[in-house]
């Protein structure tokens, strides 16, 4: 629980010092997520997160299948019953139907480094 508010603590600062620096944000969104932001934009190709999401900073990323994902630091929740925290982000990119046994998301396989790199782009986007 202390990580949470951290964590929630750090990407609030992160956002007032950095608002409008893209830089900032995606070195904020690293040190608050563990992820490589530039390795998480390659793995949102390699695994075709944009065939069903629209997701900024993405060519060809213009789905409507599942929510945009622009701007999801925002968020209150993930998948709609998640607290937003990196960690549960993770566990939905990696487990969806473990999450939501209807969900249309599909079960891609994806590695724990590769989700922590999706987290870390996803929350980099503005």
């Amino acid at each position: 629980m202390r990580s949470k508010i951290l964590a929630a603590l750090v990407c609030v600062a992160g956002a007032v010092v950095f608002s409008g620096c893209s830089t900032g944000q995606a070195k904020m969104a690293a040190l608050v997520t563990g992820g490589d932001v530039q390795r998480g934009s390659a793995a949102i190709y390699k695994y075709g997160c944009g065939s069903c999401h629209t997701i900024g900073g993405i060519s060809n990323a213009h789905g409507l299948v599942g929510p945009p994902l622009t701007n999801i630091a925002a968020r209150m929740y993930v998948a709609g019953v998640l607290q937003n925290t990196p960690e549960n982000i993770v566990h939905w990119i990696q487990d969806p139907k473990g999450v939501n046994a209807k969900t249309a998301m599909p079960e891609l396989g994806v590695s724990k480094q590769d989700a922590t790199d999706i987290a870390a782009y996803l929350y980099s986007t503005k």
